[in-house]
């Protein structure tokens, strides 16, 4: 199983740990095109900084941000998994994990980022700011720079295992599973269910939506499920106590839409 998360808006310090070693991170295909991400960007914020903040879209109570992006290549690092924080991350609690579900968070939890195009949980990286929707002036829009990167080193990382993809839409730009890697690709969305005046209804809510996907994920680590296509995974999280309804692909070459129905947080 490959789960494909967003990274968090907000990230923890980015620690005591060793220096960036861009060759050390996991996916090292994507070496070159984090490397002319990783240049530009620390050329930018080190330059100057109201050309910086309109690049990024940083207002003014973030323009510390630029100062930590400047020194990218020298700050100390830590686990991108401690780096990442939010509500999909504070539902995870990584740290709580035991042994064995850490073990596969490692293998199977991947992370897409503006800088990095995708990391492990276990790459060390230190905390930066750089949205995938930020169009820097050499690189341009940084959604189209990953996806032409990642159009043929992803579908080796999916293998022929289940993806279950629970990235924002702006991430999920970056690499859009096609043809047989699609097929058995899952989509999850999060709808509240409340009854007003004896009517269900269900809307669709972002702090339900990040803390739910994190629970899912949580859950199916913990209890070690390892379903290999989407019909399999929403028999794992039915057994894990989840309302789960789910829609299979009309056309050849397209994923299962999962709606997991919550009530309250």
């Amino acid at each position: 199983m490959l789960v494909l998360l967003p990274p968090s808006e907000g990230k923890a310090p980015s620690g005591s740990g060793a220096a960036l070693k861009p060759a050390g991170l996991s996916l090292p295909e994507l070496g070159a095109a984090r490397e002319a991400v990783l240049d530009e960007l620390v050329t930018l914020c080190a330059g100057d900084a109201d050309k910086a903040a309109e690049v990024l879209g940083l207002s003014a109570g973030l323009r510390g941000e630029l100062a930590k992006n400047a020194e990218l290549r020298t700050a100390g690092t830590r686990p991108a998994g401690q780096i990442y924080t939010g509500v999909l991350y504070d539902a995870l609690d990584l740290a709580t994990l035991d042994p064995a579900a850490r073990r596969r968070a490692s293998r199977s939890l991947l992370v897409f980022s503006g800088l990095w195009g995708a990391v492990r949980i276990g790459d060390r990286i230190p905390s930066y700011r750089c949205s995938m929707g930020v169009k820097l002036p050499g690189v341009g829009a940084l959604g189209t720079h990953w996806r032409r990167a990642m159009a043929d080193v992803l579908p080796a990382v999916a293998d022929r295992g289940l993806v279950l993809d629970l990235r924002s839409a702006a991430y999920a730009a970056a690499w859009k599973p096609a043809g047989e890697v699609a097929e058995r690709t899952a989509t999850v969305r999060v709808l509240q269910s409340k009854v007003v005046r004896g009517v269900e209804k269900r809307t669709v809510v972002s702090h339900f939506n990040k803390a739910t996907k994190g629970r899912i994920v949580r859950d199916l680590l913990t209890a070690g499920a390892a379903p290999r296509d989407p019909r399999e995974l929403v028999d794992a999280l039915h057994a894990l106590g989840h309302t789960v309804e789910a829609t299979a692909p009309t056309r050849p070459g397209t994923p299962w839409a999962l709606d997991v129905i919550v009530t309250e947080l």
